[in-house]
């Protein structure tokens, strides 16, 4: 499993994020890849998320993706494409007059790892802001956030507490020793702004 990829292997995707989110906002079918023809890289099982920024102010306009493999890392770029446009519950579908001021990221995740903590104290110890995505699980709910969050929040304690909000619990949820936590890291794809 690889981590670094080629600046033609980061082009390919963004190329393919791009065809996608041209072609469904025109009402065409996502391409297909003939993963034969594609760098191995390419093919192997990982999870993603896309994100699709405004160019014009850098706002966000959706952002989906998995935590788990599920299929080769081009599909799952269509796929996640195609619902970061059309199913993140956030915002209204991506229209065709859209695209062009739209900008996209590509994460690519590394396996999702528990963490290991005794005390809130020592979650916050050992969290890597700037580095770890992370994913708070408590009872039948989860949320994740992405390592480029942190930007964002720089505050593990902030961090944390928006997370817990994101999964629809109290924002110190963090804090309960029932809590889970795993973390992830990610390798970025952007266009350039």
């Amino acid at each position: 499993m690889t981590d670094n990829y080629t600046p033609q292997e980061r082009a390919l995707l963004l190329d393919l994020a791009r065809r996608t989110l041209d072609a469904i906002t025109h009402r065409q079918p996502a391409p297909t890849v003939d993963l034969s023809a594609l760098p191995a890289a390419l093919c192997e099982p990982r999870a993603c998320f896309v994100t699709m920024r405004y160019r014009s102010d850098g706002a966000l306009r959706g952002c989906t993706g998995t935590l788990v493999a599920r299929r080769p890392l081009a599909e799952e770029v269509i796929y996640m494409t195609e619902q970061t446009a059309f199913h993140d519950p956030r915002f209204e579908p991506v229209m065709a007059s859209d695209v062009d001021d739209l900008h996209l990221e590509i994460s690519v995740l590394t396996p999702s790892q528990p963490l290991d903590f005794d005390s809130p104290e020592d979650l916050i110890a050992q969290l890597r802001p700037n580095v770890d995505g992370v994913t708070l699980k408590f009872d039948h709910r989860r949320a994740t956030f992405l390592p480029q969050v942190w930007e964002s929040y720089s505050d593990p304690k902030v961090f944390l507490s928006l997370l817990s909000q994101k999964m629809g619990a109290a924002p110190d949820t963090w804090r309960s020793p029932r809590l889970e936590v795993e973390t992830y890291q990610a390798v970025i794809i952007e266009e350039e702004f």
